[in-house]
C-alpha cells in the first residue's frame, strides 16, 4: 500500500507540473505564434491548436491517477491547488480563463471518473478525460480569446494525449490486478 501511495504522490507532482508547463508552452512553443495569441502546433492535417493542449490532456489523466492512488479528497485538493497554480503562472491576460477552465474541466472529469473507476478503470479514464477536455477547450478559448476558433484543434490535441496514455493505463490496471491493489 505504501508503494501505491508513493506512486500517487508522484502522479500528484506530475499533475501539478503540467499546469505551468501548459501555460509556458502556450506562449513559447509551436510551429508558429499568433500575434497577441497562442503558439500553435499541428494536431491533425490542416488543423492546429494552442500548444498547451498537450499538457492539459495529460493533466486530465494524471488527475484520475491521483484519485486512484490517493482518493477523492486528494483529487479535489489537487484540482483546487491546480486552479490556484494555474492562475499564478498564467499571463495576466489568461489568468481568469486558465483558472476557470482548469477548475471546471477537472471537476467535470472528477464527476465522470468517480462513479466509473472502480469497475471500469480504462473506460473511466477515457470518458472522464474526454468530458474534461471538451469543457476545458470551450471555456478556455472563449474566456481567453473570445472565440471558439481553435476548439476542434484543442479537442483533438488533448484527445491525442489521452489516447497516448491508454497503454500505460492498461498496464497499470494489469499490474494492480496482479498485485491485488484496489483503487482508494
Amino acid at each position: 500500500m505504501t508503494n501505491s501511495r508513493n506512486e500517487g504522490f508522484v502522479y500528484l507532482v506530475l499533475f501539478i507540473l503540467c499546469i505551468p508547463s501548459a501555460n509556458w508552452m502556450i506562449g513559447n512553443v509551436g510551429t508558429y505564434c499568433v500575434p497577441d495569441g497562442p503558439c500553435m502546433i499541428p494536431v491533425a492535417p490542416g488543423l492546429d491548436a494552442p500548444s498547451g493542449v498537450l499538457m492539459i490532456g495529460l493533466a486530465l489523466v494524471l488527475r484520475d491517477l491521483v484519485q486512484r492512488r490517493l482518493g477523492k479528497l486528494w483529487a479535489l485538493v489537487a484540482i483546487v491547488a491546480g486552479a490556484a497554480l494555474s492562475g499564478l503562472v498564467a499571463s495576466n491576460a489568461l489568468v481568469v480563463a486558465s483558472m476557470a477552465a482548469f477548475l471546471f474541466s477537472e471537476l467535470a472529469d472528477f464527476a465522470v471518473y468517480t462513479p466509473l473507476q472502480r469497475n471500469r478503470f480504462i473506460t473511466a479514464v477515457i470518458a472522464s478525460s474526454m468530458v474534461g477536455l471538451v469543457v476545458d477547450s470551450m471555456l478556455f478559448l472563449y474566456l481567453a480569446f473570445g472565440s471558439l476558433d481553435y476548439v476542434f484543434g484543442q479537442i483533438i490535441g488533448k484527445a491525442w494525449m489521452v489516447l497516448c496514455t491508454v497503454p500505460i493505463i492498461w498496464k497499470l490496471r494489469q499490474r494492480d490486478q496482479l498485485q491485488g491493489v484496489s483503487p482508494v
